[in-house]
């Protein structure tokens, strides 16, 4: 009886996959951080202290050369550790 291909492939030990190991370190990052992501909030977008202000627009207002203290001029519900934790989620993306 000769094994078929995919008799072969599942034959072989399987390897457990690096994705896991990432998951953990990721799950263990955003314990300390001040981002939420919810999926019935602004459809899992990645926010701010869940205050419906998404990181994507702070990471935006940076590359745009707005300082920290425009950002918090124009969000005055952010404060100066949100802009921080955005800059360091978009870093670890």
């Amino acid at each position: 009886m000769e094994l078929t291909w995919t008799r072969r492939l599942s034959a072989l030990p399987r390897r457990p996959r690096l994705q896991v190991g990432r998951a953990r370190r990721y799950n263990a990052l955003m314990a300390s951080m001040r981002i939420t992501i919810n999926p019935t909030q602004m459809g899992g977008v990645p926010c701010l202290r869940g205050i419906r202000i998404p990181v994507a627009t702070i990471i935006a207002l940076v590359a745009e050369g707005e300082t920290r203290e425009d950002i918090l001029t124009l969000y005055p519900d952010l404060e100066a550790e949100d802009v921080r934790e955005a800059l360091l989620f978009a870093a670890s993306r």
